[in-house]
């Protein structure tokens, strides 16, 4: 049906009139501030502005480490940007990247000039979170191991030898950062002090503030900034204040167990943020974005359930709602706490139940995120907004705001306008944001056009169980569009070409209202759902009825000068938006790619698993896309009117024009992505990797434990005064093994020992070449004690014996325990000689400050025998004149006797993925069972990476995935298992390759940096 709105121009200039009356009638904006070092980057009370525009801060944390394969950074920052983010929050850690003191290594995937660029092509400004302090579930929270050895007294104070331990890492950090700054057309946009801590005693407040002081006299200009964990209001003000304040907060908390089960969402943000900053945006630099799991937990399908897609749209539109302008979800992807990067309480999944999966797959919480930040984008009036009230205020109810309806009471709302546009935006949700109830009611609000009760022809606005919307009013879009008001929310709105674009959704079970201001002569849509009302001023108000199962793309209004298009939900989230490279005369030099600084140009594509990016070619004529299909899938593009030709990935898309600048066709999935094989892992070879309980083992090259101090916090229990910590030398990840020597006389009785190897650690005592036990812990405090009996069978008097001792290093504490006491902290040998004569330690080969394998870096290694010899190195000889003597037999069948020990298997697997296919591959122990049972711990190497670490009686990781670059997806592959069988008792683990999922697209060539055996 077409129709003609021939009053339509002089309806949008009266509501252009009305707009103006309404700017006028607020104050201009308030004194913007900066650091007094450049007016780059500033901000007001409500958000930043970046080269005097403002800005939402939309951002999500990664962290390159735990993605060790430079090319697949750009994958995640190209993942993130296609989902409406415009920040990316990035930890360094101190430790991988200064390895030992003086030593610096910002090479491989440890530097971070590559990170910069791959932001940079992307357009995503980072929030640099150098530390040294991280937290992150890592090792001693990031910190350079050798310092919590090394250093006296406190870290994170100001001492003489703290200073002197991070000190030079910072300058490292100044000096790759400086050119990188928003200020030199750089991506960084602001740095962070250090992370999560208090104020008090005063020498917290004073590092901080030599920590800032370190960064102003070196360059760096952009704002400094603090996250502050929970509401505690540290570091708001006075000595080591930085510039900008931040919350920290996961009200969710990090237990899986309870599965969909919520805490309270919280409702004092916005008085929080008046009692702290007022002056200030409010900044949430760390929300949560999924959650941790840990040793024995129920795994991170689990953890999805509690902090998924419903859990996106309830509390971040609660921050929303507290009027929060910039936000960082922690994490957006996790990645892989790989080699020893984790702390003891957690494994070596870092997936969190981030928006992107560990695997890098997309799930529905990306989805929701996605119709978030494109929101976010598309709503320049969003970005500056008052509070104006909530439900909390019981006496006075919302001013210009009421609810009502059968559920009414179950509702709750949150009132922002923009003060200059008169924008108005109610946030709704159930008042119990828990319930997973259904609710309805109607919404009274004031607008241009008087008091309006909305929907006016729909029969109410229903919000399903844990669900929240943005009910507009007033809203404009494009350069003329404007809405009255609309209940169902924005997926898009913007400038297409020569139209503005109005893209709305719902949930296809509910009932959804627009009214707007129709322009120019055009078709309505055909259909029993849509019903069209003039209403009052010449707006026109569509209602969408509900009708469950309906899917698909409605056209509701088309013309030449716009175009209104309504998708049920799952419809909505097949297409993309992305920005278009198009300089104009605002252009940021050196931003060209960044949506608002370098370009305001878009289009949008329906149908792809993903659009990575845009650009349009032929002067104007063709849109070259490039993402990646799982399937064939049909195409939708509405782009500028010029467009005539759509290619994908370099491949002419057969297209054809639907109405003018909306194209229509079809997206054939390569065939390839059904033709990749999943070989089998076989032909094992096996050799013993326990020969330091063999009769005549040499450790003479060992290090004599036979320190009498130590730096580390706790101080060991009991025994002659010797200090058994392994970083003490230099030893600080990973097995480490113990070897204490006496004389017997033949009266010994057994010994006493308090190990301390972090939560969820093992240990295994022989005495000579006979198992006395395995002991574990899975307390926070990861420490046992107890005595282990000598069987006379294996005293041998008179000669030397040697108690062995293997212990599984967890990682160190984060938070006050970081100087963590791993190691023996008590040994006394009972009876007898009544003490050992000397005790050797060794952890992997080098320690931290000789370990051969500078590529992999110092936290991959440990100090098993066969880590040491190099084993689980490509190329090392495993054939039958290999002198480790490698013999052939299945991982599955354990060690040889059934007996407890350490033998490493290793096999062969080549890979032949078609090229311009991206795959997700990972290993999987025992057939996915979360814990078998089965008394045994095993470390996954591929290619010589530490990518897994499998605890088969507790659980719950067994499926490791494994990022191409580490494996290698052309060629051969060395996959190798070091298995510790903890009792006398068979084990039988399995292990296969996984095919998680295959792309036709990705990012193109990605290099492989394996360096094979030497001899060592």
């Amino acid at each position: 049906m077409r129709l003609s709105h021939p009053t339509l121009w002089a309806v949008q200039a009266l509501f252009a009139c009305a707009v103006v009356f309404l700017a006028t009638a607020w104050a201009a904006d308030p004194p913007r501030k900066s650091d007094g070092l450049t007016d780059v980057v500033q901000w007001d009370n409500y958000t930043l502005f970046l080269h005097n525009q403002r800005m939402f801060l939309y951002s999500g944390e990664f962290h390159t480490f735990r993605l060790p394969v430079r090319e697949l950074w750009l994958d995640v920052f190209q993942k993130m940007v296609a989902a409406g983010l415009n920040g990316v929050s990035i930890y360094i850690h101190w430790g991988l990247t200064n390895p030992a003191p003086g030593v610096f290594d910002f090479d491989d995937w440890r530097a971070l000039q590559p990170m910069f660029d791959a932001a940079k092509l992307a357009g995503i400004f980072i929030t640099l979170r150098p530390g040294p302090y991280i937290n992150a579930e890592t090792t001693a929270g990031g910190l350079a191991l050798w310092s919590t050895s090394l250093v006296e007294g406190d870290v994170r104070v100001n001492s003489t030898t703290w200073n002197a331990a991070y000190q030079p890492y910072v300058s490292k950090i100044i000096e790759v950062t400086k050119p990188n700054q928003v200020t030199e057309g750089g991506p960084v946009l602001l740095l962070q002090i250090d992370n999560e801590y208090s104020q008090t005693p005063a020498s917290h407040a004073e590092y901080f503030a030599d920590l800032e002081s370190q960064y102003r006299t070196n360059g760096i200009v952009v704002p400094l900034t603090y996250n502050d964990p929970g509401e505690r209001m540290q570091f708001v003000n006075g000595t080591g204040a930085p510039d900008l304040y931040g919350l920290d907060f996961y009200p969710n908390n990090f237990n899986c167990t309870p599965g969909p089960d919520w805490n309270p969402v919280p409702t004092n943000f916005h008085q929080y943020h008046l009692a702290t900053a007022p002056d200030r945006p409010f900044y949430l630099p760390e929300f949560q974005g999924g959650t941790n799991d840990y040793w024995g937990g129920p795994g991170y399908e689990r953890c999805r359930e509690r902090v998924g897609a419903d859990f996106a749209d309830v509390y971040y539109k609660n921050n929303w709602a507290s009027n929060a302008k910039m936000q960082s979800v922690y994490m957006f992807y996790g990645g892989t706490s790989w080699g020893g990067i984790t702390y003891p309480g957690a494994y070596t999944s870092y997936d969190y139940a981030g928006a992107i999966k560990e695997t890098r797959l997309l799930w529905e919480k990306y989805d929701e995120m996605k119709r978030q930040g494109l929101f976010i984008r598309s709503s320049p009036s969003f970005h500056k907004t008052d509070w104006i009230g909530d439900t909390n205020q019981t006496h006075n109810g919302i001013p210009e705001v009421s609810i009502s309806g059968q559920d009414a009471e179950n509702a709750f709302g949150t009132y922002l306008r923009n003060p200059d546009t008169g924008t108005r935006f109610v946030i709704v949700r159930q008042l119990n944001g828990t319930s997973i109830d259904n609710i309805s009611f109607k919404l009274t609000v004031a607008s241009s056009r008087g008091s309006l009760t909305i929907p006016e022809y729909a029969p109410s606005i229903a919000l399903n169980g844990r669900q929240s919307k943005v009910i507009l009013v007033d809203y404009p879009f494009g350069a003329s569009g404007s809405v009255l008001y609309s209940t169902a929310p924005v997926f898009f709105a913007g400038t297409i070409g020569k139209r503005d674009v109005l893209f709305i959704y719902g949930d296809a079970d509910q009932s959804h209202e627009v009214s707007l201001a129709l322009s120019g002569h055009g078709t309505r849509v055909n259909s029993g759902r849509i019903r069209y009302n003039t209403a009052r001023g010449g707006f026109t108000t569509i209602s969408v009825l509900s009708q469950p199962g309906s899917k698909g793309l409605l056209t509701l209004w088309d013309s030449p000068s716009q175009l209104i298009l309504f998708a049920d939900t799952a419809t909505a989230t097949t297409f993309w938006a992305p920005a278009v490279r198009n300089p104009t005369r605002n252009t940021v030099p050196g931003l060209e790619t960044f949506w608002q600084f370098g370009t305001n140009t878009t289009v949008l594509v329906g149908g792809p698993y993903l659009v990575r990016n845009a650009s349009l070619e032929d002067g104007g004529r063709t849109l070259a896309v490039r993402g990646d299909l799982n399937a064939s899938v049909p195409l939708t593009v509405v782009a500028p009117e010029s467009v005539r030709t759509v290619t994908f990935n370099g491949k002419r898309a057969s297209v054809r024009s639907s109405s003018e600048g909306v194209l229509v066709g079809r997206l054939e999935v390569n065939p390839d992505i059904k033709r990749v094989k999943i070989p089998k892992l076989s032909g094992w070879r096996f050799a013993d990797s326990l020969p330091e309980v063999k009769d005549g083992f040499d450790d003479s090259a060992w290090i004599v434990a036979d320190h009498t101090s130590t730096n580390i916090t706790i101080k060991p229990a009991f025994g002659d005064g010797r200090v058994l910590y392994g970083c003490d030398y230099g030893f600080c990840e990973n097995n480490i093994f113990w070897r204490g020597h006496f004389n017997a006389t033949g009266t010994e009785t057994g010994a006493n020992l308090t190990i301390n190897g972090g939560t969820a650690f093992a240990a295994s005592v022989w005495l000579n070449d006979v198992l006395l036990n395995t002991v574990s812990d899975f307390s926070a405090t990861g420490e046992t004690n107890a005595f282990f009996a000598f069987p006379s069978s294996a005293l041998r008097p008179g000669q030397d014996n040697v108690l062995t001792v293997l212990q599984d290093h967890m990682g160190n504490d984060e938070g006050q325990n970081q100087k963590s006491d791993r190691g023996i902290r008590g040994f006394a040998l009972v009876g007898g000689v009544g003490n050992f004569s000397t005790w050797r330690v060794q952890g992997k080969l080098g320690g931290y400050t000789a370990y051969p394998d500078k590529v992999r870096g110092v936290l991959n290694e440990g100090g098993l025998f066969a880590e040491r010899e190099g084993w689980h190195l490509p190329g090392f000889p495993t054939g039958s004149s290999s002198p480790a003597k490698f013999t052939s037999r299945e991982l599955s069948s354990g060690l040889p006797g059934g007996r407890a020990g350490v033998g490493f298997f290793v096999t062969q697997m080549r890979l032949d993925v078609p090229q311009g296919l991206d795959a997700s591959f990972s290993f999987e122990f025992d057939g996915g069972a979360q814990k078998t049972g089965e008394p045994y711990r095993a470390l996954l190497f591929v290619n010589g990476w530490k990518f897994g670490k499998r605890v088969g009686n507790v659980g719950p990781q067994a499926r490791f995935p494994v990022p191409p670059g580490i494996l290698n997806h052309h060629g051969s592959n060395t996959i190798a298992v070091a298995l510790w069988a903890l009792e006398d008792t068979p084990v039988h683990p399995t292990l296969e390759l996984v095919l998680e999922g295959v792309f036709d697209g990705g990012v193109g060539l990605i290099a492989v940096n394996n360096p094979g055996w030497t001899p060592r």
